[in-house]
């Protein structure tokens, strides 16, 4: 009896290594991503599977789990801390063969020490199956680098006039300027097995209003122009770059220039 058992055992799992190779009997080949994140930064991460070109056959569409989406959270740190998956590059889903068609960021960052102080933004790399020729492809080195710089964009709410912040990310080019872009790129899905995608995400020291018209660039920073009157939450500068209003910062104060309060 205890032979047949063990037996068993064997062929089951013999069977679940088979299953690494996919259906076909196939090595499925499978690439690294790698994400450098900067401090106090949680990032969700999304692989989306789609059928391969020529494919004739569809998905369902269906709530909650969905087999065709992998998704991985990475929490806060308080350092700057890098993550890695290995991700295959072809699923198998309901007997539809898929083949991976992109990766979404979702990027949530703490400004503050209160739990409503984080601000979020997005970002996607797109793997295609083939690349048009001015796009760059990977290099020798085996590491393709995409590089994103994310930055703090300020506004005040409420009749205190209390200062939040949106974040915004965009892409920067192989020479660090700023691209108007979302942070992402493109990927040639042949030339990925064995290799890595590297995101390179980074935080800009410099901080910029929210919105135009509302702020006067000072001495230390910046300063909320009064508009129409000290209740006036909209108070667009229209002109008068003389006339301010104080601020609530983040820790309480009242102060007229942010971000130094002087």
């Amino acid at each position: 009896m205890n032979r047949w058992i063990g037996w068993g055992l064997l062929v089951i799992a013999a069977a679940w290594l088979s299953g690494c190779t996919g259906r076909t009997g196939r090595t499925v080949e499978r690439f690294t991503l790698e994400v450098d994140l900067p401090a106090q930064f949680e990032l969700k991460t999304a692989a989306n599977y789609r059928p391969a070109t020529g494919e004739t056959c569809t998905l369902p569409r269906r709530r909650g789990k969905r087999p065709e989406r992998k998704v991985f959270f990475t929490d806060y740190k308080p350092v700057a801390s890098s993550v890695s998956y290995e991700l295959p590059l072809t699923e198998t889903v309901e007997g539809c063969p898929l083949v991976l068609r992109s990766v979404e960021f979702d990027f949530y960052a703490k400004w503050g020490t209160r739990s409503t102080d984080v601000g979020g933004n997005f970002g996607s790399i797109s793997i295609r199956d083939r690349l048009e020729a001015d796009l760059p492809g990977m290099p020798d080195s085996g590491v393709q680098e995409i590089l994103g710089q994310c930055k703090w964009h300020f506004r005040t709410v409420g009749p205190l006039h209390a200062i939040r912040k949106l974040l915004i990310c965009n892409s920067l080019d192989s020479m660090g300027n700023l691209q108007e872009s979302r942070v992402g790129g493109v990927a040639q899905r042949p030339q990925l097995p064995g290799k890595k995608l590297r995101l390179v995400l980074s935080v800009s020291k410099d901080e910029l209003p929210a919105f135009d018209d509302r702020w006067v660039a000072v001495p230390g920073g910046w300063r909320r122009c009064r508009g129409k009157s000290f209740e006036d939450l909209f108070a667009y500068c229209a002109g008068n770059t003389t006339d301010f209003k104080p601020i609530k910062m983040p820790d309480g104060r009242i102060c007229d220039v942010y971000p130094t309060c002087k």
